[in-house]
């Protein structure tokens, strides 16, 4: 049976999208990275390339995600999801990243 997951985007993405702010997906079998994206990029095709590159499927630069306020940019796409995304209590945050610095 599939999971209802959902799933809070940047501004940007949002309006390509035309979606509010919160959005579910659902996902069948195991709720991992590689999963939300996939189920997210099907049912919203104005994203695809946008989160991740059209080739590699990596992450793209200046996108980052969270859950249950951990960073999970850097883990494995195919690892699973923390519990409480996956029941849909929590949300998977996709989150643009700021870049900078201090000046001279």
């Amino acid at each position: 049976m599939p999971r209802v997951i959902r799933v809070e985007l940047p501004a940007h993405l949002r309006t390509l999208a035309q979606v509010d702010r919160e959005l579910t997906v659902e996902v069948a079998g195991e709720v991992t990275q590689r999963s939300v994206l996939d189920a997210l990029e099907n049912r919203y095709p104005a994203l695809r390339g946008t989160i991740r590159d059209h080739a590699t499927l990596q992450r793209r630069p200046f996108l980052r995600f969270f859950a249950c306020e951990q960073d999970l940019s850097l883990e494995s796409p195919d690892a699973a999801l923390p519990e409480p995304v996956a029941s849909g209590r929590e949300p998977f945050l996709i989150i643009g990243a700021v870049a900078g610095g201090q000046g001279p």
